[in-house]
């Protein structure tokens, strides 16, 4: 997903001028320049977080400022949800049943994904 993002940022504007994504021609394409439209700017974005380690704060950070960097928006404190889950040995397969289980999860993952106006305020 997030190379095709890059590519809605305003990538090649004409994919066909590479002639089947020749390195060459695409970096002197590059270098002659081109506008890029920034094709998702002014969207909102929310960010859903579920990992089994520390490092899923790290990538959901990176996710948010690359997002940021293309010019679309944080839907806010209610964008974002965040779950950590031990998912090791034997327990796996239990926990994945739980969190399909777990209605408040669904219900944070439902308030990430609401246009900003139909979240609750305060």
């Amino acid at each position: 997903m997030m190379d095709r993002l890059v590519c809605a940022d305003g990538g090649n504007p004409d994919p066909t001028s590479t002639h089947g994504k020749k390195a060459v021609e695409a970096k002197a394409l590059e270098l002659k320049g081109w506008p890029y439209p920034r094709h998702l700017a002014g969207r909102y974005f929310g960010i859903v977080e579920h990992g089994d380690s520390v490092g899923a704060e790290t990538l959901r950070r990176s996710l948010a400022d690359w997002l940021t960097d293309m010019s679309l928006i944080s839907a806010g404190g209610m964008a974002g949800s965040r779950r950590l889950c031990r998912l090791h040995g034997a327990l796996c397969h239990r926990e994945h049943h739980a969190l399909d289980e777990d209605k408040a999860f669904q219900e944070e993952v439902s308030n990430v994904g609401a246009p900003p106006s139909a979240m609750p305020s305060g």
